[in-house]
């Protein structure tokens, strides 16, 4: 069985200008391909899991998600990564102005698109990690049985907590657990949850 990097898109790989769908807005996160480098050189394949809901709403189509998906996973084979697949949900279960307004299994924090992940690579979760910047991440992370979860610092970890947002559960209980699990490492940036990979 594989062992897999978990990745969210927006804030990880990407700083997160909000709904991004085009190159030009595409700002590489600092330190995000030392990462994957370091994650491949220890046997990790890579995945990125990503809400967008931004189709639900239609802000951009499924097509310009895939435009920008494929540029992206080039500027990483231009440094030698090769990220497995990106698997993403396109709904949302009250915003959508679309086909794609509902509820499923795949929005994070459902672990929908973890275990779809699991299931076509043969990944062991137990072996695997996710890092992500929002308690929705994590909350999927544990979900699907990731014990090894990275929370980088964003501005979406007090927002969440104080007022929900459309990243986080229907279901509140628990949200003030997200950020406080005894399993969650919590760093301050990329480079941070890079020294811990480091540490593996």
């Amino acid at each position: 069985m594989a062992k897999a990097l978990f990745l969210d898109r927006d804030g990880i790989i990407n700083i997160d200008h909000g709904y991004v769908h085009k190159i030009d807005d595409f700002e590489f996160v600092d330190g995000i391909f030392e990462l994957c480098q370091l994650a491949v050189a220890k046997g990790y394949d890579i995945f990125v899991i990503t809400n967008q809901a931004g189709i639900a709403r239609g802000l951009y189509t499924v097509a310009d998600f895939e435009t920008l998906t494929s540029w992206m996973l080039a500027q990483f084979k231009k440094q030698g990564i090769d990220i497995q697949e990106v698997f993403y949900c396109p709904h949302h279960p009250t915003k959508g102005i679309n086909e794609f307004k509902m509820s499923c299994q795949c929005r994070k924090p459902e672990p929908g698109m973890i275990f779809k992940a699991q299931e076509k690579y043969d990944i062991d979760l137990g072996l695997s990690i996710f890092i992500g910047d929002k308690p929705s991440d994590m909350q999927a992370a544990e979900a699907a049985g990731i014990s090894s979860r990275i929370l980088v610092a964003s501005r979406y970890l007090e927002e969440e907590i104080e007022n929900g947002s459309e990243n986080a559960s229907n279901n509140s209980a628990g949200k003030q657990d997200l950020t406080k699990q005894s399993k969650v490492t919590k760093v301050n940036n990329v480079l941070g949850a890079s020294e811990i990979i480091k540490a593996l």
